[in-house]
């Protein structure tokens, strides 16, 4: 199978949470793999709306602008279209 990705993804299987206003309730899903431009999430039983921001959870929680570009039952591709910024709010 054809690896069509530009840059290499890595797995990392970490908690986030996302979010699709300022203010609004954050949901848990799973980071399950990771590049510089984008993310494969694990979300099941969960609507993931069309753009959203990703707290990416650690000693700083880490917030990215996405964007979804697939879907395949719980599973979302997203690309980041924000530069990571440091989510004051955790």
């Amino acid at each position: 199978m054809l690896d069509r990705r530009k840059q290499r993804r890595h797995v990392i299987n970490r908690v986030a949470k996302f979010q699709t206003e300022v203010g609004g309730l954050p949901r848990d899903c799973l980071i399950t793999d990771m590049s510089a431009a984008g993310a494969r999430l694990f979300a099941e039983g969960v609507e993931v709306p069309e753009r959203f921001s990703l707290v990416i959870t650690g000693t700083q929680g880490i917030r990215r602008d996405c964007r979804v570009v697939w879907r395949l039952g719980g599973e979302v591709g997203i690309v980041f279209t924000s530069p990571p910024r440091v989510d004051r709010a955790q």
